[in-house]
C-alpha cells in the first residue's frame, strides 16, 4: 500500500520537533530555583549538553537540506506483513528531477545531463521489458513521472543513528581482513583474480537474514575490486578502490531490519571516499523504476518460494562509466569513470558472497545470519545461492568464471559450497546461524 503526494517543497516539522524538545529542556533549567555554587555548577553542566544538541540539530538539518533535493512527487510505502518486526512506517520516496539529484553537486557533472545509455556486454539476454515488482514502494501502482528518480528520503532519524553527521551514510574501516581478526568483519564468499575485469553478473535469491544488533549487519553482494598491494589469501586483502552492492540487512543505518537494495563506493579502502547509495555526489542514477536503499520484496522462504533477482555491473567500453544493472535489464544507472584511478581501466578481482558483522557484544560470536540462516550444505529452497556467475572481458563478453576461490574465514559459523550444471552454471550456496554449537 502507497499513497502519493504531488508538491515542490519540504515540510519543515522534523526541524521543529527537534527544537521543540530542545527548548523544553532549556526551559525547565531556567526556570529552576536558586542553587549554591555546586548547583550552578551543575546547572551550567544542564544547559550546556541542550546548547550541544541544538547545534548537532543543525548540521543534521543542514544536511538534510543539502541530500534532500526537491520532490514533484511523493511516494509513502507502507509494510502490510506478517513479520512483526518490520516497521509500520515504511519508505519516503521522493520523485526528484533527474538533474537534481546528488550526483550533479559534483563540479565534475555541475551542468551536464546523464550519460547515454552503454552497449550491453555480448551474450546477455536480458531485455529492457519493465521489471518486475521489487520493492515495496512500488506495490500499490504508484510510479515517478518519467524524468524524474525515485530517492528514498534521508530522515532525521536515519542520521541520529549513526555516531556524527559526517559518519552517516558511510563505511570506515582500518584494513579487511579476510581471517576477521580484529575487524568484525565475516565473510563466505567465492573470489577469481590474476586476469582484467570489465564487470560482472549473477543472479542471487533474497532472504531476511535476523541481525542481532544495530551495530551489526548482513548483506550479499558483488565486489567489483582493483587492488594495488600485495594479495594473500587468506591473511590478508586490502581494498584500495571497491564498488560493491546488492542487498543489506543494516538496522543502523535503515532503522529496520528489511533486506534492501544497496549500492557503495570508494577509492581508499573506505577511509575518506564513498558512501552508500545517493548519500554523497557520485552514483547517477537514470531510471525511475528503483530506488536504491529501498526495501525489496518479496523474499525467499525457507522451504517454499525462492525469490532471487539478476545483478550486473560492466564497464562502458566507449566512456567509461560502470553501469549497474538490476532485475530485467534495467539500467539503475552509474559510476563516472572520474570517480576512479585503478577502476578506470579495469578491475584484477571479483567476488561473489556475504558478510556479516560480529560485534562480540554480549561476549561471545553473535547470532546474526548470513543467508537464510542456515548453512550451505542444505541446498536448495533452505540455503542462500548465488547462481550462473559470470565476468566481462576486454571485449565485452560475458563469460563464465574459471578458476573458482571458496572463502569462509569462519566455516563453523557460515559456510559456502560449490556447483556447477547446466541450468545454473556456476553457482554456490553460502551462509548460516552464526553462533552454534560449533561456533562460540
Amino acid at each position: 500500500m502507497a499513497y502519493s503526494i504531488s508538491h515542490n517543497s519540504f515540510s519543515t516539522i522534523p526541524l521543529f520537533v527537534g527544537f521543540l524538545v530542545v527548548a523544553s529542556s532549556l526551559a525547565h533549567v531556567l526556570s529552576s530555583p536558586l542553587m549554591s555554587d555546586s548547583g550552578n555548577r551543575q546547572m551550567k553542566n544542564r544547559t550546556f549538553k541542550p546548547a550541544k544538541d541544538i547545534q548537532k540539530l543543525r548540521r543534521i538539518n543542514a544536511y538534510l537540506k543539502k541530500i534532500n533535493k526537491p520532490a514533484m512527487k511523493t511516494i509513502q510505502a507502507g509494510f502490510f506483513f506478517p513479520l512483526s518486526y518490520l516497521s509500520p512506517d515504511g519508505d519516503i520516496i521522493d520523485c526528484v528531477l533527474s538533474h537534481l539529484q546528488p550526483a550533479f553537486d559534483h563540479p565534475e557533472l555541475r551542468g551536464q545531463k546523464p550519460s547515454d545509455p552503454p552497449a550491453r556486454p555480448k551474450r546477455h539476454n536480458s531485455t529492457d521489458a519493465n521489471p518486475e515488482n521489487l520493492q515495496l514502494w512500488t506495490d500499490s501502482g504508484e510510479s515517478c513521472p518519467e524524468g524524474t528518480v525515485p530517492i528514498r528520503r534521508t530522515t532525521e532519524k536515519d542520521v541520529l543513528r549513526a555516531s556524527s553527521v559526517r559518519r552517516y551514510g558511510r563505511t570506515r574501516r582500518k584494513h579487511i581482513r579476510r581471517d576477521s581478526t580484529g575487524s568484525g568483519h565475516e565473510h563466505a564468499v567465492v573470489f577469481v583474480n590474476g586476469d582484467q575485469y570489465y564487470g560482472a553478473k549473477a543472479s542471487l535469491n533474497v532472504w531476511a537474514p535476523h541481525v542481532t544488533n544495530e551495530y551489526e549487519f548482513s548483506l550479499s553482494q558483488i565486489w567489483i575490486i582493483s587492488e594495488s598491494l600485495y594479495w594473500q589469501v587468506p591473511i590478508f586483502i586490502y581494498y584500495p578502490e571497491a564498488e560493491k552492492k546488492t542487498s543489506v540487512v543494516s538496522p543502523e543505518l535503515y532503522g529496520d531490519i528489511y533486506p534492501r537494495f544497496f549500492t557503495y563506493w570508494t577509492t581508499d579502502a573506505y577511509q575518506a571516499t564513498g558512501c552508500y547509495n545517493l548519500l554523497c555526489s557520485g552514483f547517477v542514477q537514470t531510471t525511475n523504476k528503483i530506488a536504491i536503499g529501498a526495501a525489496i520484496s518479496p523474499i525467499s522462504s525457507y522451504n517454499g518460494r525462492q525469490f532471487d533477482i539478476d545483478i550486473m555491473v560492466w564497464k562502458d567500453p566507449k566512456h567509461g562509466h560502470w553501469w549497474l544493472e538490476f532485475g530485467s535489464g534495467l539500467l539503475v544507472g552509474y559510476w563516472p569513470a572520474f570517480l576512479f584511478s585503478h577502476l578506470r581501466s579495469h578491475a584484477n578481482m571479483i567476488q561473489f558472497g556475504g558478510e556479516i558483522v560480529n560485534t562480540r557484544s554480549s561476549g561471545f560470536h553473535t547470532s546474526t545470519q548470513m543467508g537464510s540462516g542456515h548453512f550451505a550444505e542444505e541446498g536448495f529452497g533452505k540455503a542462500a545461492y548465488f547462481r550462473n556467475l559470470q565476468t566481462v572481458d576486454w571485449d565485452n563478453n560475458l563469460l563464465p568464471l574459471t578458476n573458482l576461490h571458496l572463502l569462509a574465514d569462519h566455516s563453523d559459523c557460515y559456510d559456502i559450497r560449490q556447483g556447477r550444471n547446466n541450468v545454473w552454471g556456476n553457482y554456490f550456496y553460502y551462509g548460516g546461524p552464526g553462533r552454534n554449537v560449533r561456533c562460540p
